[in-house]
């Protein structure tokens, strides 16, 4: 089997004017066979998505007429042959992601078996699910709330329980007290007022759910260390299951501070690549829930790595998800496989019926757990409609 094209898809759907720069990109590799596969790269918020299709399309041109059923053999050419593969970041990392996905894909849809059993074979049949940022509110209305008042926290996490799941997310300080989002001064020392402001709104969720409900609080890197350190010691009585992203990956050692002076275990991984990049956060236990992206830390053939290295040091695995469909269901593929897994994500914008609407197959979880599909492959494809209305460039 040959890779003969790669089809690169700016997939277009609603969301780019309802959610502020929502926007996955999509590899398709086809092959002598017939058989395609689907890969996204994982930049689909925030910016950078026309980066990324860039990327993907880049590398497509060094893998035409390689076999796709040697992933291993693929992704060292990638790294290794592209100069800036052996350096990572974000874009290089996402192309090479979007692309071995894509041949994971064909691996699977070739032997006529899942993802799940090329990875090793399931080691449950359902993962338990969280419900995710819940400060823009919860369910599928496309246009995001913006919740400032404790008592809305309270509501919105009431509606994430009615639906069945029993643990959330949520950043409790990415939205000030007027509705700013990030606006608030979120550098420097976290003043008294704004430390409350954060620790009511929470109160007010953990009264509001009980004790039995886990709770994850995401931080989005956007605090210093030394904020970051006051407020988690001000949370710790609110029973934190996970403290996430308190401060920026970049310098592990101020993470690892954060680490020795909260009595909260801490999550992060979606903005760290390649087993390269986990390494000195293992070695150093830093991070107790690891989140690779598949998207971005090198798709499953290094997020497989990833994980079994985390495994060594007593980390759980959650694989962070704000994407679109494709990648929904790669990481369930993944997270079924791995013994050290922990929880899984549902991003209030998975939900979302423009989301849901690109590809094929709707997969939602029930009562807060996400049964494992059982189709070759991934279990998900893009349908024709996005495919043909959407923008795309091919490499032949």
């Amino acid at each position: 089997m040959k890779i003969v094209s790669v089809d690169i898809i700016d997939v277009k759907n609603p969301l780019q004017s309802a959610v502020a720069k929502w926007r996955p990109v999509v590899v398709r590799i086809n092959t002598d066979e017939g058989i395609s596969g689907f890969g996204e790269v994982g930049m689909a918020y925030g910016v950078g998505a026309s980066a990324g299709f860039g990327m993907a399309k880049d590398l497509a041109s060094i893998i035409i007429g390689m076999d796709p059923m040697e992933t291993e053999k693929i992704w060292d050419k990638m790294q290794k042959k592209t100069f800036w593969g052996q350096g990572g970041g974000t874009v290089v990392s996402a192309g090479m992601s979007a692309i071995d996905v894509a041949l994971w894909d064909i691996k699977g849809k070739a032997l006529n078996v899942p993802c799940y059993q090329l990875l090793g074979g399931k080691c449950r049949d359902t993962l338990r699910t969280y419900a995710s940022q819940l400060q823009f509110g919860w369910g599928d209305a496309e246009k995001k709330e913006i919740l400032t008042t404790p008592q809305q926290y309270a509501a919105a996490a009431e509606k994430a329980l009615a639906d069945g799941y029993d643990a959330i997310k949520v950043d409790v300080n990415e939205i000030n007290e007027q509705g700013g989002v990030k606006k608030s001064n979120l550098y420097g020392v976290f003043s008294d007022r704004e430390l409350k402001v954060g620790y009511k709104r929470l109160k007010a969720i953990r009264e509001a759910v009980g004790d039995e409900v886990d709770i994850i609080v995401e931080a989005h890197a956007l605090t210093d260390t030394a904020s970051a350190i006051r407020f988690g010691r001000m949370i710790e009585e609110l029973r934190i299951s996970a403290y996430e992203e308190p401060v920026m990956n970049l310098n592990h050692g101020q993470l690892r501070e954060v680490k020795r002076n909260v009595n909260i275990p801490i999550a992060a991984g979606e903005r760290i690549y390649t087993r390269w990049g986990f390494r000195p956060y293992f070695e150093e236990h830093i991070i107790d829930l690891i989140q690779p992206d598949l998207g971005t830390c090198g798709g499953f053939s290094e997020a497989k790595k990833i994980c079994d290295m985390g495994h060594i040091y007593d980390t759980t695995c959650q694989i962070h998800v704000c994407g679109g469909p494709i990648m929904t269901a790669a990481a369930l593929q993944l997270e079924c496989a791995i013994p050290n897994f922990g929880i899984h994500e549902l991003h209030r914008y998975a939900l979302l019926d423009g989301n849901r609407a690109t590809c094929k197959y709707d997969y939602l979880p029930e009562k807060g757990q996400y049964s494992i599909p059982d189709l070759p492959g991934i279990g998900q494809e893009l349908t024709e409609k996005s495919i043909a209305e959407s923008p795309k460039e091919t490499v032949k």
